[in-house]
C-alpha cells in the first residue's frame, strides 16, 4: 500500500501530504521517500533503497524524475472524488446534459429527469483529457487570484490607514469644535464679569451715597440734641437752616429711590445654537472616496456595429453595460437600441420613435433612452428580456432631452442649457442649473459612485463643470487638448471619462472633475468625432462610440 505523511506545503499545496519511506515509516520516522518500487510496491528514502537494490536486485524502480509512475496519492484521489456537494458522497456519474459530475444524491435530487446521466467508468471511454492544458490555465487563474489577493490586501490595509487617519481628523474636527466653544463660553463668561462688576460699581455708589447721607443727617441730628436750651442763637439758626437743606436732600433722594428694583444677573442662552446643533446627526459626512487610478491602454479592437436593417450609417450616440455584462447601444441615426454580445456582435435591436441621445441604466436588466426630434421630449424604458429587447413606457417632457443619468429614485435630464431633476414618475423635482449663454451649454450629464457629485459636459465653452447634489458648481476644468466635451462617463471606481468630439480624443480626469490625469486614446487611434464612452469593468476595456457604424474597443489595465 502507499504511505505518506508528509505535508507538500513547500511544492505549492497546502492540502495534501507527499509519499514517506516505508521501511522508516516502520521505525516511526518520517522521511520522504525517493524511489518507488513496482514491484514491491512500496517507497524507499536514498539511504534504503540500497539495501533495497541488494536483495532486490531486478525489481523496477522509479525515481523522482518519473513521478507520473508513481500511484496517485490516496488524499488526492479521495480529494477529487469527494462529492463537494455531498461530502460524505463519491462522484460516480456525469450528466451529459448538464456536463456535471454527481453523486447517487445529485442524481436523484437534481438530475432525475435529465436523459444522458452515465457512469463515470463509461464516460471515460475517449481521448483523454488535456490535463496538462488545463493546470497550465489553472496556473493562470491562481496568478491572477494571487494579484488580486494582494490587491485586496493591500486595500486592506490602505483603508485601515484612512480609517486611522479620519479617525484622526474626526477627533482633531471635535478639538476645534471645543476650542471655539470654550473661546465662546470665555467671551460669555467675561460679558457676565463686566454686567457683574459694572452692577455691583452702581449699587456701591449707591449705598455710598445713602450711608453718607445717613451719617450727615445723624450728625445733624446730634448737634441738635447738643444746643437745645443752650441759649446759642447763631448756633441755632446754622443747624436749623443746614436741617432743612439736608432734610431737603434727603427727601429728595428717598423721592428718587423709594421703590428700590432688585437686580440680578441671568444667562440666555443662544437658540440658534442650541437648534442648530440639534439638528446635526454627526460633525461631518463620512463619504467612500476612490484613489485615482489611472488607465493604461494595453490594446485596440474595433468592431463594426451596422445591421442590414439599418437606413444610415450607424452613429453609437451612447453605451450601456449592464450589470449582466449586456452591452446597449443607442443608434442615432437608425432610431434604435441595438444588444451586443460580449463579442461586441448585435444579437437584437429595438425601434424608437425618435432620435436616442444618451442612455443610463435603471435596474439590472432595465434602461432609460432619452430621445430627441422636432416634437418629441421623451424618456422611453427598455428592458433586456431572454436576449430580446422590449418596449416599456414613456415619459414626456416639455423641454429637449439630451443627457440622461439616474442615481437611487432620481432621475436626471439635460436639456442643453440646463440640468433637471426629475422623479421616476417624471415630476419635476428641481432645475439644478443653468446656462443660457449658448445652445449646448448643458449636454451629456454623470454621476459618481456616491451620487454627490454630478459632471456635465459644456461643448459651446469646451469645459467640464462638476456640480454638488444642489447643483452648485464645485469646480471646472478646461484644457486646450479638450474641445466640445460630449460624452462623459464615471466607472464604479469613479474613473472620470470624458470624449472631445472635435479634439478626438479620449481624456480620463481624476475624481474631483479637476485635473487631467491621462490621454488615453487620440485621432492616431483612429479616433474620429467620439460621441460616447463607457467602461466595461469585466473586459477591463473602454467602448468608444464613433461616426460611421464602428465602436473602438480598448483593452486597459
Amino acid at each position: 500500500m502507499a504511505t505518506f505523511s508528509q505535508s507538500t506545503v513547500d511544492k505549492g499545496s497546502d492540502s495534501f501530504t507527499d509519499f514517506c519511506c516505508s521501511p522508516c515509516l516502520e521505525q516511526n520516522i518520517d522521511q520522504w521517500a525517493e524511489f518507488y518500487c513496482n514491484n514491491c510496491l512500496k517507497f524507499y528514502c536514498a539511504k534504503c533503497i540500497n539495501l533495497h537494490g541488494q536483495l532486490f536486485g531486478k525489481h523496477v524502480t522509479y525515481g523522482r524524475g518519473d513521478t507520473s509512475k508513481w500511484p496517485v496519492l490516496k488524499e488526492v484521489e479521495d480529494f477529487l472524488q469527494k462529492c463537494d456537494l455531498h461530502e460524505d458522497k463519491r462522484l460516480e456519474m456525469f450528466c451529459n446534459d448538464h456536463s456535471q459530475l454527481c453523486c447517487t444524491n445529485c442524481a436523484f435530487l437534481n438530475h432525475r429527469q435529465c436523459t444522458n446521466v452515465t457512469l463515470i467508468s463509461e464516460s471515460v471511454k475517449g481521448p483523454p483529457p488535456d490535463l496538462q492544458k488545463v493546470s497550465k490555465r489553472i496556473q493562470i487563474i491562481l496568478e491572477t487570484l494571487k494579484k488580486l489577493e494582494n490587491d485586496w490586501n493591500t486595500n486592506m490595509q490602505s483603508l485601515q490607514v484612512s480609517y486611522n487617519t479620519q479617525l484622526h481628523e474626526i477627533r482633531q474636527t471635535r478639538q476645534k469644535i471645543n476650542t471655539i466653544l470654550d473661546k465662546i463660553e470665555k467671551n460669555t463668561i467675561k460679558e457676565l464679569e463686566d454686567k457683574m462688576t459694572t452692577l455691583k460699581a452702581s449699587l456701591k455708589t449707591d449705598l455710598d451715597n445713602c450711608s453718607k447721607l445717613k451719617n450727615e443727617l445723624k450728625h445733624l441730628s446730634d448737634a441738635i440734641h447738643d444746643i437745645v436750651d443752650k441759649g446759642k442763637a447763631e448756633l441755632s439758626f446754622i443747624a436749623s437752616k443746614k436741617c432743612l437743606e439736608k432734610n431737603r436732600q434727603s427727601e429728595t433722594y428717598l423721592k428718587v429711590n423709594s421703590v428700590q428694583t432688585e437686580r440680578l444677573v441671568t444667562f440666555q442662552a443662544d437658540i440658534d445654537i442650541e437648534q442648530f446643533v440639534s439638528t446635526l446627526s454627526g460633525l461631518g459626512k463620512i463619504v467612500i472616496s476612490y484613489p485615482d487610478q489611472v488607465f493604461t491602454v494595453q490594446g485596440k479592437s474595433e468592431y463594426n456595429v451596422r445591421i442590414p436593417s439599418d437606413s444610415w450609417n450607424c452613429n453609437s450616440n451612447a453605451i450601456c453595460v449592464l450589470s449582466s455584462d449586456q452591452i446597449l447601444l443607442a443608434d442615432n441615426y437608425n432610431k434604435c437600441v441595438k444588444l451586443l454580445d460580449q463579442q461586441y456582435k448585435v444579437v437584437a435591436h429595438c425601434d424608437l420613435n425618435a432620435h436616442p441621445s444618451d442612455i443610463c441604466q435603471i435596474t439590472p436588466s432595465e434602461v432609460a433612452v432619452a430621445v430627441y426630434d422636432v416634437e418629441t421630449h421623451e424618456v422611453q424604458f427598455v428592458s433586456v428580456n431572454g436576449g430580446h429587447l422590449v418596449m416599456g413606457r414613456e415619459l414626456q417632457f416639455k423641454h429637449s432631452c439630451w443627457g440622461i443619468a439616474h442615481d437611487q429614485k432620481d432621475l436626471y435630464l439635460t436639456s442643453g442649457t440646463a440640468l433637471y431633476k426629475y422623479s421616476m414618475r417624471g415630476d419635476l423635482m428641481k432645475k439644478l442649473y443653468e446656462d443660457t449663454s449658448g445652445r449646448s451649454t448643458v449636454w451629456k450629464c454623470a454621476l459618481n459612485p456616491t451620487g454627490d457629485k454630478i459632471f456635465v459636459t459644456n461643448g459651446d465653452h469646451h469645459k467640464v463643470l462638476t456640480l454638488a447634489r444642489d447643483g452648485s458648481v464645485l469646480c471646472t476644468f478646461t484644457d486646450p487638448d479638450l474641445k466640445w466635451p460630449r460624452g462623459i462617463h464615471v466607472t464604479a471606481q469613479g474613473q472620470v471619462l470624458v470624449c472631445g468630439w472635435e479634439s478626438n480624443n479620449i481624456l480620463q480626469l481624476d475624481c474631483e472633475g479637476r485635473k487631467k490625469l491621462a490621454t488615453l486614446a487620440t485621432s492616431r487611434d483612429e479616433l474620429n468625432y467620439p460621441t460616447s464612452v463607457c467602461y466595461n469593468r469585466s473586459t477591463a476595456s473602454i467602448i468608444v462610440g464613433i461616426y460611421f457604424n464602428i465602436i473602438l474597443v480598448f483593452k486597459v489595465q
